[in-house]
């Protein structure tokens, strides 16, 4: 269970035995149904989640109820409210599972004093909170600027995996659309010259 997570720490940055096994100390393994909740609107994000098998998904539901997805998280990916996980505030976000699934649970506390007793883990967190902030910034340019059919190759492009795995309901809601135009996109891709 802990491959991944030091597989995926090893892109980013150097550590050695002892403080792995520092880290590895601070996590604590979790089992999350489908469809459970990681956590609900009004909660402080207490941890953040390194997905280890499975896939989870980050939305908010507008006062008509309807879901907006902002983030799916497979193996191999972290997920937490961030504003909430940093202020330790009452977050806007629902997190849930869209598969059965396995993390690896880090508290702010933990973080925290993971920074204080490893002071590279801190350039290991930035890294990847930048690279999600690109993301996002990436994610929010594109909805603003290009029609639904580039978004949907867009997002089949760069994330394969998640339309092999997800239902065309949940790609629909990230990508702001109706599952219907999204089986209409689908289907007008199918005769389209490559």
């Amino acid at each position: 269970m802990s491959e991944l997570i030091l597989k995926n720490i090893a892109k980013h940055i150097a550590i050695t035995a002892p403080q792995q096994e520092l880290f590895l100390s601070l996590l604590e393994p979790k089992k999350i149904k489908k469809r459970q909740y990681f956590l609900q609107e009004g909660e402080v994000c207490k941890n953040s989640a390194f997905v280890i098998s499975g896939c989870l998904r980050s939305y908010f539901a507008d006062s008509n109820g309807f879901e907006h997805i902002l983030q799916f998280a497979m193996e191999d990916w972290w997920m937490a409210d961030m504003m909430s996980y940093t202020t330790q505030k009452p977050g806007n976000l629902f997190i849930d599972a869209l598969e059965d699934t396995e993390v690896l649970l880090l508290s702010r506390d933990n973080q925290l004093k993971l920074f204080d007793q490893c002071p590279s883990f801190e350039r290991y967190f930035r890294v990847i909170t930048e690279n999600g902030l690109v993301s996002h910034q990436r994610r929010v340019l594109e909805n603003l600027s290009l029609p639904a059919m580039e978004r949907y190759k867009i997002f089949a492009k760069r994330y394969p995996a998640f339309i092999q795995r997800l239902p065309q309901t949940q790609i629909a809601s990230y990508l702001g659309i109706t599952p219907e135009f999204l089986s209409k996109i689908r289907h007008q891709m199918m005769y389209q010259k490559p």
